[in-house]
């Protein structure tokens, strides 16, 4: 066997059962993996120096191709409604059939960490086929020091082989693409799927699981922190500005995508981010654009000119173009990943139906409420067929990586707000003075005002009212915002058309969340929107 690179004597290859290959490259560095990966063919510089791929057919996630072993242990613990069962016998064979297809492939190994607080740490070994693919993963999770990888014993596994082809009916799975896990062993096996992006969400997965047994809450969000040390939680689905609000040159950076938070505070799960890179620009991110000019940097789908300078204005292999890349690549990052007990936590929504106002204070029960709800909505044009507003609910804000039921979560998550004495905030950066078509963006520079407000502890201060709808509290009066866009029926030209519209909202907020009402307790079915008739 062929063994390059500094390798663990404690927790060998053998750990994966490909103890017999013929080539293996142990914890190759940055330029090593770039090197492999151009020689073979995976991808080609960019003129600035990053790592330009692409990943075929796959583009995306293939949620529905990703299954879950189910047996006596993970039988009461998975939530079965959001995830697909994988037989014991099914994931035996497809593992055997993994490591049949590594046989005779030169194959690269990743030992690496999840998670920058060590007593929720998971190590991680992972195992690829190609050089970016070790690169990327590289640049995603935490890189132990040299020294630290002779005592490293892997707790997960990923073995990611996008030649391999699954066999439905051997497989038990749906198509020639499969991402079987198996919790309880830490392994996971992705085949048929070139896209980066599934080994990231599967170490975030085996989070998710493992976490809430000890008492910590595992979180899809961003974070950071001023110099005074208040740090800020933002939890929101794609488009509703969450990297975008997160990324305040005045704030240090904690992550920008998946955190836990435990007895000591906050902490990151990842060592690098990311980011989308449709559209973007040096003017309006410039942090973001800085990073497509670092070598090792990896890009995703990525159209390239005749000078090889990338194009991100050009979406035709994907809207879903990405950077990954490691996270002191930002200026204002955080070397440590953690941070104490956050002081706020921000649910962003971008309500297409014109109906929420811009800012709002949450108690913890209502908190919950809007965390398991996980509420945004989709615009004409976002997706084929979407021609109105299109409410989206998605359980704390990343249904697609909860293994366990959405109130293990969402309890956890009211328990360490009470506990802390948090200040939670719902913001809509959707929109005002009527649905979309009718109104217009909520300007954001009404957001960060508000936001700003919020995170400095100025807000608690303003006089509040309570919504009649939705209960919660909405500032009356915020300097250096118009007070009429405050009250969200006010803006709108006809007030009756907006009253019509909130009680279609209030209506698919209720009807969503008949399916948690028999795991959560009273104050949280009491935080339900509830549509009163305005007075005149």
């Amino acid at each position: 066997m062929n063994e390059i690179g500094p390798r663990n004597p404690k927790a060998g290859i053998e750990t994966t059962g490909l103890a017999d290959l013929s080539s293996i490259r142990w914890n190759l560095s940055e330029a090593e993996l770039v090197e492999a990966a151009v020689r073979r063919g995976e991808g080609e510089l960019t003129a600035h120096g990053a790592l330009n791929v692409t990943t075929g057919k796959h583009t995306g996630r293939s949620a529905k191709d990703k299954f879950v072993v189910r047996d006596e242990a993970t039988e009461d613990a998975i939530w079965w409604d959001n995830n697909k069962p994988m037989t014991p016998a099914a994931f035996a064979a497809l593992r055997e059939d993994f490591i049949a297809h590594a046989r005779g492939k030169d194959i690269f190994v990743q030992d690496l960490i999840g998670g920058a607080d060590p007593a929720n740490a998971i190590k991680v070994r992972v195992v690829t086929e190609f050089a970016w693919h070790a690169l990327f993963i590289r640049n995603l999770l935490i890189r132990p020091a040299t020294e630290a990888l002779a005592d490293l014993v892997p707790e997960m596994t990923i073995i990611d082989l996008p030649s391999f082809r699954a066999d439905p009916e051997r497989h038990g799975c749906r198509t020639e693409t499969v991402i079987g896990c198996d919790l309880e062993n830490l392994v996971v096996l992705i085949g048929g799927t070139s896209y980066g992006g599934e080994m990231k969400k599967s170490v975030f997965t085996a989070l998710n699981y493992r976490l809430p047994k000890t008492g910590v809450m595992p979180m899809h969000c961003s974070a950071n922190v001023d110099d005074a040390g208040n740090s800020a939680v933002f939890f929101g689905l794609s488009g509703t500005g969450k990297t975008t609000l997160s990324a305040d040159p005045a704030r240090t950076l904690i992550g920008d995508d998946e955190h836990g938070w435990g007895e000591e505070g906050i902490f990151n799960f990842e060592g690098g981010c990311y980011a989308k890179t449709i559209r973007l620009s040096q003017d309006s991110e410039p942090e973001i654009f800085g990073t497509t000019r670092k070598f090792g940097t990896v890009l995703e789908n990525v159209v390239l000119d005749a000078n090889r300078v990338p194009d991100f204005d050009d979406g035709s292999l994907t809207e879903n173009t990405r950077a990954a890349y490691p996270l002191h690549y930002i200026p204002n990052a955080s070397a440590t990943g953690r941070d104490g007990h956050p002081t706020s936590i921000v649910m962003l929504t971008a309500d297409a139906f014109g109906v929420l106002p811009p800012i709002a204070r949450l108690t913890p029960s209502e908190a919950m409420y809007h965390f398991l709800s996980g509420y945004t909505a989709k615009v004409a044009g976002t997706e084929k067929g979407v021609t109105e507003p299109e409410a989206t609910f998605s359980t704390c804000f990343g249904a697609p990586f909860m293994p366990r039921h959405p109130s293990a979560y969402g309890n956890l998550l009211r328990d360490l707000i009470a506990r802390h004495g948090v200040d939670c905030w719902l913001v809509n950066t959707g929109w005002t003075g009527g649905a979309y078509g009718t109104g217009q963006r909520m300007p954001i520079k009404v957001t960060r005002r508000l936001l700003a407000a919020a995170l400095d502890g100025s807000l608690k201060s303003a006089q509040f009212r309570t919504d009649p709808h939705f209960g919660f509290a909405v500032p009356v009066s915020v300097d250096g915002v118009e007070d009429r866009i405050l009250d969200p029926r006010s803006t709108w030209a006809d007030p009756h058309a907006y009253d019509r519209q909130a009680k279609r909202l209030i209506e698919m907020f209720r009807e969503n969340f008949h399916r948690f009402e028999d795991s959560v307790d009273s104050s949280v079915i009491d935080a339900a929107p509830s549509f009163q008739i305005a007075a005149e």
